[in-house]
């Protein structure tokens, strides 16, 4: 008797029998796709009653030397992996189309040869000698990586055991397929296989492995999320094709802290990295102008000072426009309504703009009063001074709350050169330097800054 056929959704991986158009896991709409099922055997049988081998167990106290990380040399990306590439970690990094996966991959992949690593670099997607042509242009072509252009899981996994490489990047997991998997390749059941097999392969030859992973328009990884809980470290690689900038951030790692930032520049030789992503992002910043307010913020454990940038306008139509680039819509929308209700400051006509400038994104609280400086500068036409820098957590009812790791934006603040903070009150300078202005609550920033309100 033929076995019925399974849905699957690609967000979230959930398993149905029959077709819907929602996913009631995820809530996510038309990414229920048919596959044909894994089968648990030769026979496609439960494993049944037979005893399997028993496992060899470890005493937690075993005295055992952690494993030796490789350094590439490439700072922001040792930087984000952790302090450096983990043997036998499984490691999956996403982008969009064209931003630079493939050419940061092989000048890691260079880097870590150049140290003394065997690696292979696998590509599914182009020629040998098309890898070849791109290392011709970025300087590489005498690093000592081997080159393969396959898309047959079985005929890698054979190359890899005879080979016996230190690193492997694979180049995408989309595009391998496995042909013991009735699924066309690039599916959810092809893409769930070749990640399982390759994250295996990884943890019983004690080679690192680097998977490629395409990313959707709605910017997460294609393919189920099972991957991203099947290997060590996720990756994401960002940047906007406007800006020459290009950010690297660890979305999950069991080895290093997660959020973690590396910042590149796209050049014509290749990336570049950013040693000091600070004065990078102020780089372009011109005379104090209103609207504008500088955040010291906190990326992972580095502190990174950027400018946010707001325009408020009126607005010809019967509902303003609320438009926001690197930042939370709905975040802004609240600061706006305590603005209002906490302050007496309306915004109702009025169009806003809000964008962080040099390609960032910025998802931590500690923004809100840098927002709330920009909104109030530009709408009140005054411009905050040169050497201030601005942050602090908002709430609900209009009062300031500190924020973690203040030192440190304190620090790299003094560092490029501002000498002035608006921050909330018991916020302590710590030596470094700086002029403190604390602020009880949202109305007082009002007051003594702009004279609003």
């Amino acid at each position: 008797m033929a076995k019925a056929p399974a849905f699957v959704c690609a967000s979230c991986g959930a398993s149905y029998t029959k077709w819907s158009g929602r996913c009631e896991a995820c809530g996510e709409w038309n990414t229920i796709q048919e596959e044909t099922p894994l089968s648990a055997g030769p026979s496609g049988k439960s494993l049944g009653a037979t005893r399997g081998a028993s496992v060899t167990l470890t005493d937690l106290a075993t005295e055992e030397a952690p494993p030796a990380r490789a350094i590439s040399g490439i700072a922001e990306l040792d930087r984000v992996l952790g302090g450096g590439l983990v043997p036998a970690s499984a490691i999956l990094v996403g982008g969009d189309p064209g931003i630079g996966k493939s050419t940061l991959l092989l000048q890691a992949t260079a880097a870590f040869a150049r140290k003394g690593l065997k690696c292979l670099y696998i590509s599914g997607e182009e020629a040998s000698a098309q890898v070849r042509m791109r290392a011709q242009r970025l300087g590489l072509e005498q690093a000592p990586v081997k080159l393969g252009a396959e898309t047959n899981l079985r005929d890698i996994l054979t190359t890899l055991e005879t080979e016996k490489p230190q690193l492997a990047i694979i180049d995408s997991i989309q595009t391998m397929w496995a042909d013991n998997v009735d699924s066309a390749p690039g599916s959810v059941t092809q893409v769930r296989a070749a990640a399982h097999e390759l994250t295996q392969f990884a943890k019983r030859r004690n080679t690192a492995v680097i998977l490629v992973g395409h990313v959707t328009k709605e910017g997460q990884i294609a393919g189920p999320r099972v991957v991203e809980h099947m290997v060590d470290t996720v990756l994401y690689f960002e940047g906007e094709r406007g800006h020459q900038f290009r950010i690297l951030r660890a979305v999950k790692n069991r080895f290093g802290p997660a959020d973690e930032i590396g910042v590149f520049e796209m050049t014509g030789g290749g990336l570049q990295e950013v040693a000091n992503p600070s004065a990078l992002f102020l780089s372009e910043r011109g005379e104090p102008a209103p609207g504008s307010a500088v955040f010291a913020g906190i990326e992972g454990t580095r502190p990174v000072l950027t400018e946010l940038q707001a325009l408020v306008a009126p607005t010809p139509h019967s509902q303003p426009r609320r438009s926001v680039v690197g930042w939370d819509g709905g975040r802004l929308a609240m600061i706006l309504a305590v603005l209002e209700a906490r302050c007496g400051i309306p915004f109702a006509g009025l169009d806003v703009y809000l964008n962080v400038a040099g390609g960032m994104k910025i998802g931590e609280p500690a923004a809100d009063l840098a927002v709330a400086a920009a909104l109030l500068s530009a709408r009140e036409d005054a411009a905050l001074p040169a050497d201030c820098v601005v942050f602090g957590e908002i709430s609900l009812s209009g009062a300031l709350r500190p924020v973690s790791q203040t030192e440190n934006r304190l620090k790299e603040a003094a560092k490029l050169g501002f000498s002035t903070a608006i921050v909330p009150q018991s916020t302590k300078a710590g030596g470094t330097g700086m002029e403190l202005r604390p602020m009880g609550d949202l109305a007082q920033v009002v007051g003594e800054i702009f004279g609003a309100g």
